[in-house]
C-alpha cells in the first residue's frame, strides 16, 4: 500500500439477499483514498454509494454477504481482523461516521452531554489501552480521564459553532435544530481523534440554506486536522465546493476517478458525461441520461452502463474493461478522448 494512501478498496463484492433474490450491490469496486484528502463518492440513488461507505465502517445489516476483496486502511486488511479488535481500535475510533439524519442520530431520552460523554469513555483517544475492554457494562471511567475527556468535547463544541456549550451539554436532543443537531455529529467524530471520517449525505434532511454551512465546516475541520473524508453524495454542486476528488459509481460499479478540477472539466467516461450534461445549466435546457438504471438483482454482464450507452460497442455487453489511467483512471473500452494537450 501507498504510504500516500490512507485506504485502498479493491475489487470489493457484497451482495444482500432478499425475498426477490441475491442483489448484486457491489460488483468489483475499487476505491482509494489519500491522507488528508476528501474523496467525492457520487452517483445515482441504488448506485452502491453507502454500501460502500458502510462496509468500510463495518456496519452493514445482517443480509449482507462479503463475496471478495479488500479494504486495506492504514495497511491493515480490516475485513480480515479479529472482530473485537476492529471494534475497540479502529470503528468509531480511527473510522468514524456522520449519518444522513441528523433527527434519528441520538437517542431522545437521554442530554446531549450524556450521550457524547459515554462515546469518550470508550472511543476516547486518551483511553488507556490497559483500561477493560467493550462489554464490560461496569467498568468505571478514570475520574481523570472524563474530566480530560470533557473538557476536549466542549471545546469541540465550541469549534462547530454550537453556543454555550456548557449548556448544551444538558439539553435534549429535542431542544436542537437539525443543522445544530448536524454540527454536533460532525462533533462527535472528531472528538476521538479519527484518520477517516465516513460522511453518508450528511446534509440530505437540511434546508438548502444550511447545507453550505455544513459542508464547508466539515471541511475546514477536516483540513485542519489532516483528517481524510469519504463523501457520499448525489449533488454534484456539493462534491464540486468540498472534494479533491472524486469517483463515480453506476449500479454497483466505479467508472471513473479524477481530482476534482479534471473531473468536471473532462470527463472520460460515457456515463460521467451524461451524469454532468443532466445537471441545470444557465439556458434552463434539462438532458435526461435516457433508458432504465438496471436490477441489481439481474444485472446486465460486462458494463453495466451499456445497455444506455450510445457509445458502447460489442464487447462492453459481455467483458467488463479494466482500469485505465494513472492520476484520473476510467473504466471504459470506448472512452472519451480529448484534445492533444488536454490534462487528464
Amino acid at each position: 500500500m501507498s504510504t500516500d494512501l490512507l485506504l485502498e478498496v479493491r475489487d470489493l463484492r457484497i451482495s444482500f439477499g432478499t425475498e426477490a433474490g441475491i442483489v448484486h450491490v457491489l460488483d468489483g469496486v475499487n476505491l482509494s483514498i489519500r491522507r488528508g484528502a476528501i474523496m467525492g463518492l457520487v452517483g445515482e440513488s441504488g448506485c452502491g454509494k453507502t454500501t460502500l461507505a458502510r462496509s468500510v465502517l463495518g456496519i452493514l445489516p445482517p443480509n449482507a454477504r462479503n463475496d471478495g476483496g479488500s479494504i486495506r486502511f492504514d495497511g491493515m486488511d480490516i475485513l480480515a481482523m479479529n472482530r473485537t479488535a476492529f471494534e475497540r481500535d479502529i470503528k468509531g475510533r480511527r473510522i468514524t461516521f456522520v449519518p444522513q439524519d441528523p433527527y434519528g442520530s441520538f437517542n431522545p431520552l437521554f442530554r446531549i452531554g450524556d450521550q457524547i460523554m459515554e462515546l469518550m469513555k470508550w472511543k476516547s483517544p486518551r483511553r488507556d489501552p490497559g483500561e477493560r475492554g467493550l462489554g464490560a457494562l461496569m467498568t468505571p471511567y478514570p475520574r481523570a480521564r472524563r474530566r480530560a475527556d470533557r473538557e476536549a468535547a466542549l471545546a469541540m463544541l465550541r469549534e462547530v459553532q454550537i453556543p454555550q456549550p456548557e449548556q448544551a451539554f444538558r439539553k435534549l436532543p429535542e431542544e436542537f435544530s437539525g443543522g445544530q443537531r448536524q454540527r454536533l455529529m460532525i462533533a462527535m467524530a472528531l472528538m476521538t481523534e479519527p484518520d477517516l471520517i465516513i460522511a453518508d449525505e450528511p446534509t440530505t434532511a437540511l434546508d438548502v440554506t444550511i447545507q453550505a454551512q455544513i459542508l464547508k465546516l466539515l471541511k475546514r475541520l477536516a483540513k485542519d486536522r489532516g483528517v481524510s473524508v469519504l463523501l457520499t453524495t448525489h449533488d454534484m454542486g456539493t462534491a464540486y465546493e468540498i472534494c479533491d476528488d472524486i469517483t463515480v459509481m453506476y449500479a454497483g460499479q466505479e467508472v471513473e476517478t479524477a481530482p476534482v478540477e479534471v473531473f468536471f472539466r473532462e470527463p472520460r467516461h460515457p456515463y460521467t458525461a451524461r451524469l454532468l450534461e443532466s445537471l441545470p445549466n444557465p439556458s434552463g435546457e434539462i438532458r435526461e441520461i435516457g433508458g432504465e438504471i438496471p436490477s441489481l438483482i439481474n444485472a446486465p454482464t460486462g458494463c453495466r452502463f451499456h445497455p444506455r450507452c450510445s457509445s458502447a460497442i460489442p464487447v462492453c455487453a459481455h467483458e467488463r474493461p479494466g482500469i485505465t489511467g494513472d492520476v484520473h483512471t476510467v473504466r471504459c473500452f470506448n472512452p472519451i478522448t480529448h484534445p492533444a494537450g488536454a490534462e487528464s
